[in-house]
């Protein structure tokens, strides 16, 4: 293995490429996939320093937000979730929670996905009408199984996690969760391949 680590695959369009190729190209990809929680946590840190005119900056508000699922004895996959439910925000200004779920779909149930993917709208039963848009754009989902989790997490969670007042745990706290969940994933195409 140690051997295939010095090399590189020769093809220059994949459509060349050899099962020798390939052999090189997961012998660097198991350990790069395994870092993948550092890879994250580093850039959750981005968040810092960026209130957004919140009283709390976005990394605050995501460790206030683990910190009060975690307190509260959610497991520890739903407090990663609550942890990074924002980490899109420096990427996708307008979509952050797509960008959110797109890197915990691997990693986590159906449900917890479900509830960083429609985090947003649900939170906006809190402010939409300041901005002149429908508050109540959540019902749309009433009829879905986790209107009920997604609420929850925003009422328990999500809303009130901008106190700066908070005695919120510190990122090193989470950062064993976070690496033991990216560690392996639940669902993707890649994950027979990584074995």
């Amino acid at each position: 293995m140690t051997d295939l680590m010095e090399k590189t695959a020769q093809f220059h369009t994949m459509d060349e490429g050899t099962q020798e190729d390939w052999d090189i190209i997961m012998t660097h990809m198991k350990p790069f996939a395994q870092n993948g929680g550092a890879r994250v946590l580093e850039h959750l840190r981005l968040l810092e320093g960026d209130c957004g005119g919140f009283a709390v900056d976005r990394l605050e508000h995501c460790l206030q937000t683990a910190t009060r699922a975690h307190r509260d004895g959610k497991p520890d996959d739903y407090v990663v979730m609550a942890l990074l439910h924002d980490i899109g925000d420096t990427l996708g200004a307008f979509n952050h929670p797509d960008v959110a779920a797109a890197i915990l779909k691997p990693f986590v149930s159906e449900e917890l996905l479900w509830i960083v993917q429609h985090h947003g709208i649900f939170q906006g039963y809190n402010f939409f009408h300041y901005l002149g848009l429908d508050r109540n754009m959540r019902d749309q989902f009433a009829d879905h199984p986790y209107y009920a989790a997604t609420a929850e997490f925003i009422e328990k969670y999500d809303c009130p996690a901008f106190d700066p007042e908070y005695d919120t745990l510190p990122l090193e706290f989470f950062e064993p969760m976070v690496m033991k969940l990216f560690e392996k994933p639940k669902t993707s195409v890649y994950k027979r391949a990584m074995e």
